[in-house]
């Protein structure tokens, strides 16, 4: 309505066309909003159901404590890629198979293949949550892992030398290992050339790395970190020869006090605890100190634990440890332990402190063995090392 200076009055109705448009739009918007509503409800929904999907994996693999930023995902593409389509094997064993590969930057990787899996989720997880959490120089890095519908593939740092067995035992020495109450799996390293001789202080260096890396899973961390097969074949070596402790398939995760019940026989064949094979007995960090004791004698005599015996005519109950033993402290023939190939150029206080510090990890009662912190004081030389006890004559039994 609009006054004139005329008392004339004019009206002017509102265009038809243009109510028409408002009535259209407000029509648009409020079909729009109502479906922009929908579709961020359909959207929370489907997120809180794969929120609480993951968030009941974390808490079941304890997936929630992996630190910040690592470790990687990889998709199944990708380490198929990095792999060249998993054509270069470098390890194979009853567990899986390890390939090497390489990284779009540049980096080497080693992809370890989970085999049977729906029989190994709980190792597949164990490994990641427990190596992710983990900084040391002698453990070896992992990277990221694959978990791609049925694939799991743990990524780990390209140790280029290989595995500690491989430069201390010949060919044929190859153990049949991990047994378990149902299976025995063999590991076969198929790169395998020839491997330069270890010198004696190399040996040491290696065994002492070893006994500070587990020193550290046992005494270092907020948890307890039980290794549980603790052997040549899992200690890796750089191009230096600095070892790096890896496969913690088998590893657990427990307070400082308690013990770890296993409900099946698991581990490998000559480096288990006997408190673990005859008695089982729940486990403690005692179990690694004696798989330690077992590789620190193989390391000074070049032999395996359980298939060398330098004399044809003992006797079937022949036990290592006992052996090395009556050799030190009864025979005093300290030389005839150590691997002839170096004996030369061995040093006898280091020879006598190893062999003296193995024998006090395998005592047969866990209780007397010392901690890996202890150990590894032991193989620096900055405690006394006493006289342990004989060790008793322990094998383990073949029906497993």
């Amino acid at each position: 309505m609009i006054e004139t200076v005329c008392p004339v009055r004019l009206s002017l109705p509102i265009p038809p066309k243009e109510a028409k448009t408002t009535a259209r739009n407000i029509a648009i918007i409020t079909i729009l909003f109502s479906l922009e509503l929908l579709a961020g409800v359909f959207s929370f929904w489907a997120f809180l159901k794969k929120y609480s999907k993951y968030r009941d994996m974390a808490r079941t693999f304890g997936l929630e404590y992996l630190p910040a930023g690592g470790p990687r995902i990889f998709s199944y593409a990708e380490l198929k890629a990095a792999t060249s389509d998993f054509s270069n094997i470098v390890w194979k064993g009853g567990y899986g198979v390890v390939y090497k590969g390489q990284l779009p930057d540049g980096r080497a990787i080693a992809v370890k293949r989970l085999k049977n899996i729906s029989g190994g989720e709980a190792e597949f997880w164990a490994e990641v949550t427990i190596i992710s959490r983990m900084h040391h120089l002698n453990l070896v890095c992992m990277w990221g892992f694959c978990a791609d519908k049925e694939q799991r593939m743990l990524v780990y740092e390209y140790v280029s030398n290989g595995s500690l067995d491989k430069f201390l035992f010949p060919a044929h020495t190859n153990l049949n290992d991990n047994v378990t109450e149902d299976e025995t799996d063999t590991n076969t390293t198929l790169l395998q050339p020839p491997r330069p001789l270890l010198d004696w202080n190399t040996r040491y260096r290696i065994a002492l790395g070893v006994a500070r890396a587990i020193a550290y899973l046992h005494e270092e961390c907020l948890e307890w970190v039980l290794h549980c097969d603790i052997k040549p074949e899992n200690i890796l070596l750089e191009d230096d020869f600095c070892p790096k402790v890896s496969d913690f398939g088998l590893s657990k995760l427990t307070n400082k006090k308690d013990k770890v019940t296993m409900s099946k026989i698991r581990g490998t064949r000559g480096y288990m605890a006997p408190e673990w094979v005859i008695h089982r007995e729940p486990i403690t960090a005692k179990a690694d100190v004696y798989s330690f004791g077992m590789v620190l004698l193989e390391i000074v005599s070049g032999q395996r634990n359980y298939l060398f015996q330098r004399d044809s005519t003992e006797s079937e109950d022949w036990y290592f440890p006992k052996w090395a033993f009556e050799k030190v402290y009864i025979e005093r023939s300290m030389e005839e332990i150590v691997d002839p190939r170096i004996i030369e150029g061995a040093n006898d206080e280091a020879v006598e402190r190893m062999v003296k510090t193995a024998i006090w990890c395998v005592q047969d009662r866990a209780e007397l063995r010392p901690s890996m912190g202890k150990v590894a004081k032991m193989l620096e030389g900055t405690v006394e090392i006493t006289e342990p006890a004989k060790p008793i004559i322990f094998c383990m039994p073949d029906e497993h």
